[in-house]
């Protein structure tokens, strides 16, 4: 056997670095991608049908005149949809309303969430059934909750004034229908539906830090706020930001609460953005301008996300 057979025989892809070396390498990454591509699509094609294909065509719709009606035909209208917005003030004003309403029930939120799971994080008595206690608005359907509490704010035979008649407060008022207490009275229950969630995220940060710090502090001499607010508090961030931004996207596109407890009423009052588009579409026809409408709920939702990472990113960065 010469030298030149030999070689080939006992390396049929030649050298190391030869490009036939590389190829043969370079195999069993592919298989390798292409094992991992097999393992997302299941997850992946329901969000590109459910979720991706949905939006891209509700933004294409915001750019024609879809309205109801079999018969109509749909023209291509531009950005005029959202030009007549720029003067819809019915609809910044159930933007302004749904300001208002996801900042109003997203910051109580958080403060009452935090307190209960620090509350929750003692080594208390019995503190599995208060654990228990605690999520069961989270697992109660919104439709639900809805219902129960405008039995609570009934004018009439509501548990809220029945209490305010016997403590002899007065005689109680129509909460849902004031329009100076509507908004307050659906904040009051947002607060109420969303906090357990918030618990949870939070008691989890809670548990995550290491109790050996708390007890060095004490060592120290650092009393509970301080203790708080040096190692509680830096441990907790990350969660609170990222709950803190989830909630605030949550409550913004809100619906099945208020609908059920307000319609949007009394005249507008909680009227929020999400109900307004769909009075647009399925009370009126007007499919085009209500998508315009998601469009602009879109575009803020984004810039809250994009606030959110960067403070993530600076936060890593301070790390």
């Amino acid at each position: 056997m010469t030298l030149a057979n030999a070689t080939v025989q006992s390396g049929q892809h030649g050298p190391p670095g030869s490009p036939r070396s590389r190829q043969g390498r370079q195999t069993p990454r592919i298989n390798r991608n292409a094992g991992i591509w097999f393992l997302v699509l299941p997850a992946l094609i329901p969000i590109l049908i459910l979720s991706v294909g949905p939006l891209l065509y509700g933004v294409a719709l915001a750019f024609t005149d879809a309205q109801s009606g079999r018969t109509r035909s749909t023209q291509w209208v531009g950005g005029l949809n959202f030009q007549d917005l720029l003067h819809d003030t019915l609809f910044w004003d159930s933007f302004r309303i749904g300001l208002v309403w996801a900042v109003g029930v997203t910051v109580p939120q958080f403060l009452l969430a935090l307190g209960l799971a620090l509350l929750l994080n003692q080594n208390l008595r019995m503190r599995w059934l208060a654990r228990a206690l605690a999520i069961i608005p989270w697992a109660m359907p919104e439709v639900v909750v809805g219902i129960m509490w405008r039995l609570v704010y009934n004018p009439d035979a509501g548990v809220l004034n029945e209490t305010i008649r016997d403590l002899g407060l007065g005689d109680g008022r129509d909460w849902l229908t004031g329009l100076a207490t509507a908004l307050p009275a659906v904040i009051v229950v947002g607060v109420w539906a969303g906090m357990p969630q918030t618990t949870v995220a939070l008691l989890a940060g809670l548990q995550n830090t290491p109790h050996e710090l708390h007890e060095a502090a004490a060592l120290d001499g650092a009393g509970a706020w301080r203790r708080f607010r040096t190692v509680t508090w830096p441990a907790l961030r990350p969660v609170a930001l990222a709950i803190t931004a989830l909630n605030f996207i949550w409550n913004f596109n809100s619906f099945a609460l208020v609908y059920v407890l307000t319609n949007g009423g009394p005249g507008g009052r909680t009227r929020l953005p999400m109900l307004f588009a769909y009075e647009e579409a399925f009370r009126y026809g007007q499919f085009g301008y209500a998508a315009a409408m998601g469009c602009v709920m879109v575009a803020v939702i984004s810039v809250v996300l994009a606030f959110h990472l960067v403070g993530r990113l600076r936060g890593g960065e301070d790390q």
